[in-house]
């Protein structure tokens, strides 16, 4: 299990403790977390579990495949540390990850 934090639009944080292998979008579904829509289930197919990854983290989570990069241009204010919850896989080298969520998504 891996820990990571998702910081809701309002402040609240949920402290997870996530299976490697899962995305941070199902891990954020399982917990209730608002914000998060993920209407496609997680198929890269919609942007709708849009977060922001915490400035320390870009590095180490990496950056978005061609095809999520091509739907966050649906998603509501994007920024450089925008990534879609449901194309970052859990995996040890992110134990004490923080994302946060946006005001709304797309």
């Amino acid at each position: 299990m891996t820990k990571i934090s998702i910081v809701a639009f309002d402040g609240t944080r949920f402290d997870v403790d996530a299976e490697n292998g899962s995305t941070v979008m199902e891990n954020a579904i399982r917990n209730s977390v608002p914000g998060i829509e993920a209407e496609c289930g997680g198929a890269c197919a919609c942007a709708t579990c849009h977060v922001y990854i915490d400035d320390s983290w870009t590095g180490k989570v990496g950056t978005p495949e061609p095809m999520e990069e091509d739907m966050l241009d649906f998603a509501f204010d994007v920024r450089p540390n925008s990534r879609l919850s449901c194309q970052i896989k859990v995996r040890d080298e992110l134990e004490g990850l923080v994302v946060h969520v946006p005001e709304r998504q797309a």
